[in-house]
Order: structure tokens, then sequence, then C-alpha cells
């Protein structure tokens, strides 16, 4: 039987939200399930990362986290509401959670999240814990026993010597993957076969749009380009390519050029695992660019031009590792595709394509995007990342979640 190892801490609406799901996911794969209490301002205080989840980000990122999260709420079926004054000290609540058996800590968790998250009391305030703990035959006073204390030390230890982050973390076989959104991968590695992105039995003429804003130099983009006309023809939609400047969009929003070279260490690791687990659910080829950061405006002009070129750009430049910024090779890759490759180099000259193409970043900012892909479903409803080609299905069926988030 293989272990599930779950880290998390109350304060995180992320995490609250995978625990709702991931005790079915162990009893679906018939993994053993081991809460791992943590605390999250301790694993940022040791990997050097602000406490504010949202210090240096954009406007239009903490806009389109809000909107991720309220999505998730809707998916799993439950009513998010961030108490004032969050986020609140959840210090005694996890050493709680680890003074607690294993038996005792699952409900104990659940009872713990109630009440932070669906109730808004404090569970930093010592009656209100004191009330939870003796609902579970626990003595709050625990909380300040010397031994309990070093156990949360140790915890925060652990997390952050397995390469830990930030939380929901889950680990199966020493492989990490961060964030509920990440659940059917658990799932995959556990030996189950999740559903994902799945067509409803094949739409027809649905009468919907998904714009596709990318750019060739996002790793991401390259594994939702493989994906979408899929996603899009499956639900009977059309797709319109709209290759965006990316670095453009960037700073229009005020958000860093390259933003994984601002990630901390851990966090830059995973990010490159996590491309690479994404690419083997996907059955596509990858290969991180060795030229990283890309040129991309010629390439972006030539997917203008002829949006057919889109596969092979991608390919070449992620699955190949061959440097599109370069007219030659950009120039040999179109050949060895079947296009004309100097009448497409020649009409990245046209005025109106080079105008097309910051048009398009445009129209990307006037979404709210805040990296690539992003797509726009009939000009109304934006989802961003490739990761959430889920949500592009169900909307292009018709399923529309909340586009705001409560707050109390």
């Amino acid at each position: 039987m293989k272990e599930l190892l779950f880290y998390y801490d109350i304060v995180c609406p992320y995490a609250y939200m995978a625990s709702l799901q991931v005790e079915a996911l162990a009893q679906r794969t018939g993994a053993r399930l081991v809460y791992k209490p943590v605390l999250l301002g301790g694993i940022y205080n040791s990997i050097g990362r602000p406490q504010e989840a949202d210090a240096g980000q954009s406007p239009a990122r903490i806009a389109m986290g809000g909107l991720r999260m309220a999505r998730q709420a809707h998916d799993a079926g439950v009513e998010l509401n961030f108490p004032n004054g969050h986020p609140r000290r959840t210090v005694n609540a996890m050493r709680l959670l680890l003074a607690a058996d294993e038996a005792t800590r699952p409900a104990l968790t659940a009872t713990l999240y109630r009440t932070y998250w669906q109730q808004g009391r404090d569970v930093s305030d010592p009656a209100v814990l004191a009330e939870v703990a003796r609902s579970h035959g626990i003595d709050p006073a625990v909380t300040g026993d010397p031994a309990v204390k070093q156990a949360l030390f140790d915890a925060v230890d652990e997390a952050v010597e397995r390469g830990l982050f930030g939380v929901p973390t889950f680990v199966v076989d020493d492989q990490l993957w961060w964030g509920g959104d990440r659940l059917h991968l658990v799932e995959r590695a556990l030996g189950g076969s999740p559903a994902y992105a799945a067509t409803d039995g094949g739409a027809t003429g649905s009468g919907r749009t998904v714009e596709f804003f990318h750019d060739f130099g996002s790793p991401y983009a390259y594994l939702g380009a493989t994906q979408i006309a899929r996603v899009a023809a499956e639900n009977g939609a059309e797709l319109v390519y709209r290759p965006m400047v990316l670095g453009g969009l960037f700073k229009t929003i005020g958000t860093a050029t390259i933003p994984i070279q601002t990630f901390t260490e851990p966090k830059r690791r995973w990010y490159l695992h996590d491309m690479t687990q994404w690419s083997a659910f996907w059955d596509v080829p990858f290969a991180f660019a060795s030229n990283f950061p890309l040129r991309t405006i010629t390439a972006s002009r030539v997917a203008l031009a002829d949006p057919a070129t889109t596969d092979c750009l991608y390919k070449a430049a992620w699955a190949d590792d061959r440097d599109i910024g370069d007219k030659t090779v950009l120039a040999a890759v179109l050949t060895e595709a079947g296009f004309d490759a100097a009448s497409l180099l020649e009409q990245t000259q046209d005025p109106a394509i080079k105008a097309q193409l910051f048009a398009n970043t445009d129209r990307a900012a006037s979404f709210g995007a805040c990296g690539a892909p992003t797509f726009v479903i009939d000009g109304k409803v934006v989802v961003w990342g490739q990761d959430r080609l889920d949500e592009v299905a169900r909307l292009l069926r018709g399923d529309l979640p909340p586009d705001h988030i409560h707050r109390s």
C-alpha cells in the first residue's frame, strides 16, 4: 500500500479545499493517507519567501488568483468565506493538530477548517481553540507543551528538506505535487485513472468560441497548445489563435519579465518538475529550452500570418530544443514542416502583422490576463493556465462557475 502525505496549514484556503477531496482520492486508489500539519509561515521563513502570499504580485495576478479560488470552491461544492483579519495566526492550531494522535487528526483538521473558513471564527483566540480541542477530547493546554512546540519546528524542517515551498503539497514516493489543482496527477501516480478535460461524448456545434492567447516563449503555453485544438473540437467550439508578446503583457501589468527567475530555488525546481509531469500526463515530448528565455517576436508574427504553423513552432522550441529566435533555424523549421518559409518571413515585416501582434497583447491585458496561456470563452470568461484545461472544457459545455468570491 502506497502512502499519500498531505502537507497543510489551516490558514490556506487552497489546502482547505484540497482537504475536502483528498480522503476520497486515497480511498479510490487504496493509498494510506497521512496528514502532515505544518506552519506555512515557518516554511516561508526557512526558504526566504515573504510572509504575504500576494507580495510582489501584480493586481492582475492577484485578481486571477481570486477567480481561480472561487472556481475551485465551486468545483468542491463549498462556500468559501474569507474571514475578517485573514490571514490569522494558526501556530497554536497546528500545534494542536500535531498533539493529536493520527486517528483523531483527520476529524480535528476538518473541524478547524470549518471553524476558520465556514464559520469565520478566529482560531488564534484561546477560547475558540479550547472549544475545538475539547470537542475532540484534547486538553487545550497541550499547545504550550515544549515537546509539541518542538514537533512543529521539526515538521517545518522536514517539509523544507523535502523541497516544500507552500501548501497544500502532496508526496508519493518522494515526488511532490503542489496545489489542489494537481490532485489528478497525484491520483495518476497512485495508479488511478482520473478524468481530466474530458469531452461529454462529442458536442456538435456548441456555437462557442475560445481564444487562445499564447507566446512561444512559454513552456506552459506549449503544453496548452498540444491540447487546446482537441478540447475545442471535442466540445464543438471554434478555436482562434491569438499570438501575443508575453513580455509586453508583463510590462503592462507590472510583472517581472521572466517570473521564474524571481522564484525561490525550491519553487523553481518544482516548476521544472511540474512541466515534465504535465508532458507525461498529456503524453507529449518536452525538453526545457536550453536558450531560454526565447526570442519569439518573429515566430509569433509567422503564426499570425499562418496559424497552421503554431504546432511545428512549439514543437521545435519545446520538444526539439531548437532556437526559433534564430531566423535561419526558424526558416528550416518551417521548410521541414512543409511551409513556404521565405513567404512567411517576408510577411513578418508587414505593418499590419506587426500591429496585430501588439493588438492581441492589448486585448489579453483588457481581459485581465496575467500570463500564458490564457483562454477566453465567448469574449467573456477568462481562464489562465494550461492546468485549467478541464475548466475550459466545462465552460465550453456551459458549466459557468462564479466569477467572484464572497468576503465577509
